[in-house]
Parts: C-alpha cells; structure tokens; sequence
C-alpha cells in the first residue's frame, strides 16, 4: 500500500485536472442553446403537400395541425412535431435523435420520419437506411399501446403487428431509444390534442366468463346493458331548427324517425342472451382475442333516409352515419359483415336490421369505461348547390366495472423492458466477472500456475470475444464517454445508459476496477477487440513473424498519442461539434465488433490494418491509438493498490519480468507502469513460480550448496 504522502502528491495532479474540466463544463452550460426542433413552416409544407394544408403552430405545445378539406370544411388530417421538443431522450451519441411524428385524431400513427440522428452504428455503420426502414413500421399503430421492440423479424414470427415492431441487428439499444422517443412525444400530444396519455396505454380490459344468466330483452334495457336510442320527428326538428330543413319528416312530431339497440357482446351475459349460444360462441372465434363487438339493431322504419342501417347500409364498410367514441375521441368501428340470414336472435329484439361492429384492440377501447354511440342524421337544402346539414345524436353506454377484468401495465420506465430482454446475458457477463475477480485477486493460486493459467486466460478472451462482443454487442466505447460530456453540456439526460444492461454493467466493473487495481482489469481482459488482437496473435509464431520492438523514445512519444485523441474527441464534444463522432472512428471496435466487419471498405480495410500491425507490434492499437484506454489510464491514477508484487531483485540485477513483459509496462527498475499495464498476470505468474523467479532460483541453488554433503561410507 501507498503512502498517504505519496497517494495525496500523485492526486493533485489528476484533482487539478478535474476542476479545470468541471470549470469547462460549467461554463458550456451556461452558453449552449438547449436542443429544438428545426422544420418551419416551409420545410413541413415538403413532407406534406397538397391537397393537406398545413395550419398554425400551436401557442402551448410545439405541434402543427395538418388539415384536409373535408365537404366543404377543414379538418385535422393529423398533428405534427418534432420529438426533440417533447421528448429529447439522449441516444448513444448523446444527442437525442429527431424525428418527425405525424399522429391522427384517433392516436394512430399517420407517418414518422428521421429528421437527424446522431447513433454511432446508423452513421458510418449500418447506413441510415435500415432506420428509414424502421421508423416506417410504426404507420398505422396507434399510440395508445404499448409498442416493443422485438428482435429482427420478430412480426413474421408470430409477435403481434399492432404492438411490436421488427428490431436491428446489432443496433437493439439505439432502435429502443428511437422508440421511446416516439411514443414518449406521441404521449406528450396526446394528453394535449387528443384527450387521453399515458393512462391509458397497455391496459388491458376483458370480459368475464363466469358471470353468465339468462336475461330477456326487458331486464337487459331495465339494467341499461341494452341501451335505446329513439329519434322522433320532434327530436329532429328540434335539432335542425334555424336551418330551414327541420320540417322534412313525415308524419306527426312524436313519429319515431329511427330507433336504435345498443350492447356489448363480449360479455356472455349479454351477447349469449342477445345472439344465442351458437351464434356467440362462433362470434367469438371470428372476432378474437382482445377484440370487441357492438351490436347495433333498427328498429325504425327501414325505408327511412335517416336509418343509418337501412337499405343503403354496405355491409363490411365503417358505417358513414353510426361512430363509437370514448373520452372524446373516434374509434375505429368497421361493420363485421356477419351472416344475416337465420340469425337466431331471441324473441323480443325487433325484425329490422342489424349490424355487429368490431373495434380491432388496438383503438384501446375500454368497455368497462363509458362509451358513447352517435348516429348522424344528415339532410340536404337547395336543389341545385344542394348543402348537406348534419345533426348528431348520441346514447351513452356505461356497464358495471364488475363484469370485466381490468389488468393494468407493469409501472416503470421503458428502460425496464431491456433489463428483462437481456436478463441471460447479463447473468452470463456477471458470472464471468464473478469467475474472473478472485482469479487475479489470489495470486497464489491459478495465476501461479503457468500452464493450467494460460489455458483459463485463452478461454476466458475467447468467451469476451464471442459472447461479451459479437453476441451481447457489450463494447465499451470512447462514444459512451462523448454521450456523458454532450448530456452534461446539453441534454443533462443519462437515461441513454439504460438501454443497454450488459454495457452498462461492464461499465460499472470497469470503474470500480480503476479504482483499485486500475486500466488493465478492462483492456486486458474484458475488451473484445482487446481480445481479438490476442487471439489473432496467436497466429504470429506459426507464420513465423519476428516482433518488432519499438525504440524507447518513439515509444515514450508514441504512447502520448492517444491522450490528444482523447482531448481532442472530448473538446469536440463538449463543443458540440459533429468532429466528435468523426474522430471517434478511430475505433476500430464498431467495425470489428458490432458489425462483424459488415461495413464499406476503408473501415474494413483500417480494423484489417491495425489487426496486421497486431502481429508486429504487440497490441500496438491499445497501447498508442485507444482514446478510450487513455481514458481509463488517466482515470485509473486514483487506484489505491500498487497490487503487483516485486521484488527487492527487481531491476536489479533481475531484468526478467521487464523483458518477457509484451506491452512494455515494467520500467527498467522494475516499478510497474500501471497506466500502460494490461494485466495480463505473466509477471505475477513468474514472481509465484520458483522455477521461474530468478532471485528465487538463484536462492535455492545457493541453499543447495551450502548443505552439508553427506560423508561416503569406507
């Protein structure tokens, strides 16, 4: 252990660090602008041409009315915005992607469309194509759902199009953050614009099936589970008046001009007592899961003009006169086209007409909520530019709370979603570090063991290769730490973390690591790309490939490189400069790692290129280029334990340590260069094994000389 003297005189230095960049980042805070959505006018008027107009900019929320000439009149064709002025969740850039979201009346989705972005794997990895792509599949879902992100293809096997949309390989954290800030703005408007937020999304309401009796006609209107909607010519001509048609109908005020039945057939009390057991139960297996059924009868006259369901009522379509809503709002309502003939209804329901609507699930109506049925009573003035005047009438539905099971949402965040996503992987990348702590921790033990270490040390890069890299996608990357500095000078959104557990757990080993024993715990052991180069090593002795060793002077200077690519990305994102993701791709790990060397050929050609000089110059990217290993080498000054063991021999006279040691870490004194050490445990290896210590093999063959020689027999 250090002295208190010596740890306090080595901290200053990184202390005094810290508050010049604490400084820094106070003074970006207080002149950066804060992040806004950046189409006007005229670049909205792109995305919607005409015939859609598009309206003025609302006083309180950022969102823009589309509207569509509807008979004669305007009406809100959708409402657009941006998602960075209600919802500017960080992504992995640490800028909040933008997109354009153009949402319905009725809470579906119209369009969305990427406006900018800033994720590391749609820039220069993937392409922005396959989020273009992406994005599209939320047209037509509707935002009073709980919409995941399942896996690549997850809709074509079997996931539910209404609540899932198809995920990116190798992209699963960026596309989840995409699709929070979609359906967190989407929210925003909603209880805005449209009457209802987040409440209402994902609850599930379903009929129960145990509550069953047999009830007439008479005792479903007396509970008011059949409800009754009677317009006479005096309810009509009450309505019109003033309009110089409120005298059209035929027939005496009190004449009924439409009379209407109203239920909701999912629950069997009533639907089973309306349609008779056959007919409910085949309706049910036609209708489906999560699905709802409104019965509508006529008993008015059926040659009427005004019986939205008379001769003219085209069967399979959303009726033009008939619309279910709740809490303000339309539901889609689409006639089932059910058999007429023979229906078998129960006696009491009169001969007319007679339709069944089905509202699909995702409209998220709640039956067990009040629910409204307005029927639309339409008359014409003037014989030659005739103008078409529409009066509404409505019934309101309102069924006991206790014939439905009402299951909310799981509350918490939508970060939540990934932790239980990935839950195996992170086991798996905990039990690792679980196996991999005590391993270096007990230095007499397996490290001590040349062979049977080596072995372990091969094994376990491989699993950091395959498992922690190229399946869990677990690369730490210098882009996390220009997330951190941009939410620290812009968004002050860490939220961005969350969505990727394995990442984030290997962050907070790391840090811990640094803490105690420093840089080399990650890059020596839980680097994939670290691991990559060591496995492509292996290959140097067969092709017969003599190391270079670098002088040591260009080594001092060339080791410094990395800490000006370090300041430099950092300086630029802190600036706000796109120049921070550019610089960035001094990494090789998105090429080599994410994308599976899946990319355009100079980033191929660059990962090919530094996996040669690999061969040559032992992890030469690590030990010169890696702004992220600079990083945890600056922050990995504050360790506590100088936790290598030495010798009094180190140095001098023993050098052997220093020249088995590939990175260049042990000072011809013997004193380990912990910045620069990589932990690869060869020097511990050789301090625990007499057969290899020199000081120690030079003892015992010195205790063999000085033992008495045993005296011959004559």
């Amino acid at each position: 252990m250090r002295s208190c003297r010596s740890y306090a005189a080595a901290c200053l230095p990184v202390r005094a660090g810290w508050l010049r960049a604490a400084l820094l980042i106070t003074i970006l805070l207080l002149i950066l602008p804060a992040q806004a959505g950046q189409l006007d006018r005229a670049a909205l008027e792109t995305y919607f041409p005409p015939p859609l107009v598009v309206g003025e900019k609302d006083d309180a929320v950022p969102v823009w009315p589309i509207l569509k000439q509807q008979a004669g009149s305007y009406e809100v064709f959708a409402y657009a915005f941006e998602s960075i002025d209600l919802a500017p969740i960080p992504g992995f850039g640490g800028t909040p992607p933008d997109l354009l979201v153009a949402l319905a009346p009725d809470g579906t989705f119209r369009d969305v469309r990427v406006i900018s972005q800033h994720e590391p794997v749609f820039l220069e990895g993937l392409g922005p194509e396959p989020l273009v792509a992406f994005v599209e599949q939320y047209a037509g879902l509707s935002a009073r759902q709980p919409i995941r992100v399942g896996r690549p293809n997850a809709r074509s096997a079997g996931a539910s199009p209404q609540t899932t949309v198809d995920g990116i390989s190798m992209a699963t954290a960026s596309t989840r953050v995409i699709n929070q800030s979609i359906l967190a703005s989407a929210l925003a408007v909603a209880r805005q614009k449209l009457g209802f937020g987040a409440g209402a999304v994902g609850l599930k309401v379903e009929a129960r099936t145990d509550l069953d009796q047999p009830l007439g006609l008479p005792e479903l209107l007396a509970r008011g589970w059949v409800r009754r909607l009677t317009v006479t010519n005096g309810d009509a001509a009450a309505a019109f008046k003033g309009t110089g048609v409120e005298d059209r109908a035929d027939g005496p005020p009190d004449a009924v001009l439409t009379d209407l039945y109203v239920a909701y057939l999912n629950v069997p009390a009533i639907g089973r007592n309306l349609l008779g057991q056959l007919r409910f139960d085949a309706l049910m297996r036609e209708l489906g899961p999560g699905n709802h059924a409104v019965m509508v009868v006529s008993a008015g006259p059926e040659e009427a003009p005004e019986n939205p369901i008379g001769e003219r009522f085209v069967l399979g379509a959303v009726p033009d006169r008939l619309a279910v809503s709740q809490g303000g709002l339309i539901v889609n309502a689409r006639d089932m086209a059910v058999e007429r003939r023979d229906a078998g209804l129960p006696e009491g329901l009169p001969p007319g007409n007679w339709t069944i609507l089905r509202i699909d699930q995702a409209a998220a109506f709640d039956p067990s909520a009040p629910w409204t049925l307005t029927e639309t009573v339409v008359r014409e003035r003037g014989q030659i530019l005739s103008e078409k005047i529409a009066r509404t009438f409505t019934v309101e539905t309102t069924l006991p709370a206790d014939l439905f099971t009402r299951i909310k949402p799981a509350d918490g965040p939508s970060w939540i979603d990934p932790w239980i996503a990935r839950a195996p992987e992170l086991g798996l990348v905990g039990l690792m570090l679980a196996v991999l702590v005590p391993v270096l921790a007990r230095q007499r033990g397996l490290v001590a063991n040349r062979r049977r270490f080596a072995d372990f040390r091969l094994v376990f890069l491989a699993l950091t290769l395959g498992f922690v890299g190229w399946y869990a996608q677990a690369q730490l990357s210098i882009v996390t730490l220009v997330g951190l500095v941009r939410a620290a000078t812009a968004t002050h959104d860490l939220a961005f973390l969350l969505y990727d557990p394995p990442s984030l757990l290997l962050w907070a080993f790391t840090l811990a690591a640094l803490v105690v024993w420093g840089r080399g715990t990650f890059c020596g052991w839980m680097c994939p790309f670290g691991a990559l180069q060591e496995c492509v090593a292996l290959l140097a002795r067969p092709l017969r490939i003599q190391p270079i060793t670098v002088p040591a002077g260009l080594d001092r200077v060339l080791r410094q490189v990395k800490y000006g690519v370090l300041a430099g990305i950092l300086v630029a994102a802190a600036a706000g400069s796109p120049l921070a993701d550019t610089v960035s791709e001094i990494e090789p790990f998105k090429t080599a790692i994410t994308l599976y060397f899946v990319r355009s050929w100079p980033f191929v050609a660059y990962a090919g290129s530094l996996l040669v000089l690999n061969l040559f110059v032992y992890k030469g990217f690590c030990r010169y280029l890696c702004p992220l290993g600079a990083a945890l080498a600056v922050l990995g000054r504050v360790r506590v334990l100088d936790w290598i063991p030495r010798r009094a021999e180190c140095g001098s006279p023993c050098q052997l340590c220093k020249v088995r040691c590939r990175y260049g870490a042990i000072a011809p004194s013997g004193r380990i260069d912990y910045p620069e050490c990589f932990q690869c445990m060869d020097c511990v290896t050789i301090i625990q094994d007499p057969a290899q210590c020199v000081p120690q093999v030079i003892a015992r063959k010195r205790t063999r000389r000085a033992a008495p020689q045993p005296v011959p027999v004559a």
